[in-house]
């Protein structure tokens, strides 16, 4: 029994991780109707970055308040320069962008900071489990770090006039242009955020999958799999999936596949949700004419 709580404290823990990510893509989606597939390898860029900060002796907190401004500048840059001029493309343009900016981010990667695997540190205590033994100091610190963040965002759209305007932007341009939003900037910022919502993510992992260019890759599968269950038109729904898929690997990688074979939990739970709902549920079903 004490084994299966300390697998549901463990997943509600890591699946903060992947609900913060699935916030990040969803985010995108919303501005682009496209998955960013290189999410997870911008955010290790940014894990790298951060790690760089603090070998070089920049306080924690600091070098991760640090890295969250970068990744924000490069988000912005990238949507910019990339996709901004893909606007009027065809879908499949686009994906290719995806999948070219997902290549070079990993081969910037190991070029810049090397393929060694490399040990992240964490500004938790990691010596003494808390909650009764269920859970390590950092699991928990990365927790409320999670939710510190996901309540900022949620705060930001709610009741900020730029968080209102990035929203309506994403969810009808058109009419947003017709009221004065500068949609273009609005679409930007949003990018923005989520990569920096993506780095604070990265360097939340890092502690425990240990820090390399491939390290956000099964990260990224889960979080999709998370946006996908709760709805990746819904902001919450893509949260509240994403812990419900971290409890959900955790608790089967442990009593049902096996650790080994804990990845295909996720692509177990796209092929379901694609089959069953393919809206989520918390998602809404968009209906077209032609």
């Amino acid at each position: 029994m004490d084994g299966f709580i300390h697998q549901i404290f463990s997943g509600i823990a890591t699946g903060g991780i992947y609900a913060s990510v699935a916030l990040a893509l969803v985010m995108i989606y919303q501005s682009t109707h496209h998955v960013n597939f290189a999410q997870g390898e911008m955010a290790t860029f940014s894990t790298f970055i951060a790690y760089t900060l603090i070998q070089a002796g920049v306080p924690y907190w600091v070098a991760l308040v640090a890295t969250f401004a970068i990744s924000f500048a490069m988000g912005v840059a990238i949507e910019r320069i990339f996709l901004r001029p893909m606007a009027n493309a065809p879908e499949l343009s686009s994906v290719g962008v995806f999948i070219g900016l997902l290549l070079i981010y990993t081969s910037i990667s190991g070029w810049i900071f090397g393929y060694t695997i490399k040990t992240f540190p964490t500004p938790f205590d990691t010596g003494h489990p808390m909650l009764g033994g269920f859970v390590s100091g950092h699991e928990l610190g990365a927790t409320a770090v999670t939710l510190v963040v996901l309540l900022s965002v949620y705060a930001f759209f709610r009741f900020t006039r730029l968080g209102l305007a990035m929203r309506a932007a994403a969810y009808n341009p058109v009419s947003s242009r017709l009221v004065g939003v500068r949609v273009g900037w609005m679409l930007a910022l949003g990018w923005g955020l989520a990569a920096g919502i993506g780095a604070i993510a990265g360097c939340m992992v890092a502690p425990i999958v240990f820090l390399d260019p491939n390290m956000m890759a099964g990260i990224l599968l889960y979080s999709f799999a998370g946006a996908l269950l709760g709805g990746i038109t819904n902001p919450l729904g893509a949260v509240l999936g994403g812990f419900a898929v971290g409890v959900i690997e955790n608790i089967g990688g442990a009593y049902i596949v096996g650790t080994e074979l804990k990845l295909t939990m996720a692509l177990v739970i796209i092929v379901a949700v694609l089959t069953v709902k393919p809206s989520g549920l918390l998602g809404k079903t968009v209906q077209s004419r032609v």
